[in-house]
């Protein structure tokens, strides 16, 4: 960053792959602001043994935090993956920074279907939260969105349905194909 000095760090969940990095952060600017869920920093005093008390603003379900030409407003989604879970959807741009909703397993540097590995990641991820990917899908049906940024995998710009589409289907345990399985 330079000279630059950040002044917020939003924390949407807390699983170690996401949040490890909390303290060295915080070490090389320590003036900056968590943004996280009240649960976000239960969970981070529980890990890490501090959770930046004179640092933090507590958000939940609708609140907004201005950040000059770019709006964020908070969506909460508990239970996709891990209880604390806070998406951001960006008023400006349309951007939903998803989490881990919509992400997907593999690398960013090959051309690869999004389907196969996303269908893996979200069954094995996400898969036993069902329903509460449904409460998360019927507050996005609401926004405006333009793109989605997961916390794993390709951000998704183009047919947007589509993806949303596969986790209306995965998320309701219907199937995505008609068939028939024999076993003998």
């Amino acid at each position: 960053l330079g000279d630059a000095k950040p002044d917020y760090l939003i924390i949407q969940h807390m699983e170690p792959d996401h949040s490890a990095s909390i303290g060295i952060f915080m070490e090389n600017y320590p003036d900056t602001t968590i943004v996280a869920s009240a649960k976000a920093f239960t969970i981070m005093k529980q890990f890490f043994g501090c959770d930046y008390a004179e640092h933090q603003l507590v958000v939940k379900e609708k609140d907004t935090l201005e950040l000059g030409k770019h709006t964020l407003t908070f969506v909460a989604a508990p239970m996709v993956h891990w209880p604390e879970v806070m998406l951001e959807y960006e008023t400006t741009e349309k951007v939903l920074f998803s989490a881990d909703a919509f992400g997907k397993f593999g690398a960013l540097c090959t051309d690869e279907d999004w389907t196969c590995e996303a269908r893996r990641y979200y069954f094995n991820i996400v898969g036993k939260y069902g329903a509460p990917v449904q409460t998360l899908l019927k507050k996005a049906a609401g926004l405006d969105i333009k793109t989605i940024c997961p916390l794993h995998g390709p951000v998704l710009k183009d047919n947007l349905n589509y993806y949303i589409e596969k986790y209306l289907t995965w998320s309701s345990y219907e199937p995505e194909d008609d068939g028939i399985l024999v076993a003998c």
